[in-house]
């Protein structure tokens, strides 16, 4: 090898070496920001520990407490068994954009001391002008899918993102349900059936 070559080749490795720094550290300062943006949402969702203020700020309770058996179906969403909670829904501000600080569901548990946050959910119905999935917080949305019946009308397709912001879980922040929460203290406990796939960018 030529004295020209081995520089050459220096040179790519060096190269190479500093574009895999670069990277890694602009997904540390995105993964960084994200943290940071994720701490300031808790700190703004901290009051609804009181579900009498979210119900105030137009959150509404769908009742039953929704979760899954881990089955696999196809043409259907993938749900690791576990459960999504009770949700309270603030049906004004679906549809409207994407707001990372203002989620449309808020989650709660019910538990022998009452119901208890611990989790989130952003939706985003599918429209005609819908181009790609979107995202949050560096994570793609699930879906679309249709509405999970029969709390939602099936009509209602759309995509979804959880954030278990208020429970740790195992399968991981954005997985859609949470095997630490549990239905078992529930009024209205509702094992659902996955839910269907639909057409549209992904």
């Amino acid at each position: 090898m030529t004295r020209t070559a081995r520089l050459g080749r220096r040179g790519v490795l060096v190269l190479t070496g500093l574009l895999g720094a670069w990277l890694g550290a602009a997904s540390a300062w995105a993964e960084d920001a994200n943290k940071a943006d994720i701490e300031a949402l808790k700190k703004s969702l901290a009051k609804y520990e009181d579900y009498t203020a979210a119900v105030r700020d137009l959150y509404l309770s769908t009742v039953g407490c929704v979760h899954y058996a881990g089955e696999k179906i196809d043409g259907t969403m993938y749900y690791p068994k576990g459960a999504m909670g009770i949700h309270f829904v603030n049906v004004p501000s679906v549809g409207k954009p994407l707001d990372p600080m203002k989620p449309n569901v808020l989650i709660y548990e019910p538990t022998k001391k009452g119901l208890k946050l611990v989790g989130v959910e952003w939706l985003v119905p599918l429209t005609p002008d819908t181009k790609e999935a979107p995202t949050l917080f560096g994570q793609k949305f699930m879906g679309p899918m249709e509405g999970h019946y029969p709390l939602i009308p099936r009509e209602f397709v759309h995509y979804d993102l959880h954030a278990w912001l208020f429970r740790d879980n195992p399968n991981g922040m954005f997985s859609p349900t949470n095997p630490n929460v549990k239905c078992t203290k529930a009024d209205f406990p509702m094992l659902e059936k996955p839910t269907k796939m639909m057409p549209g960018p992904m």
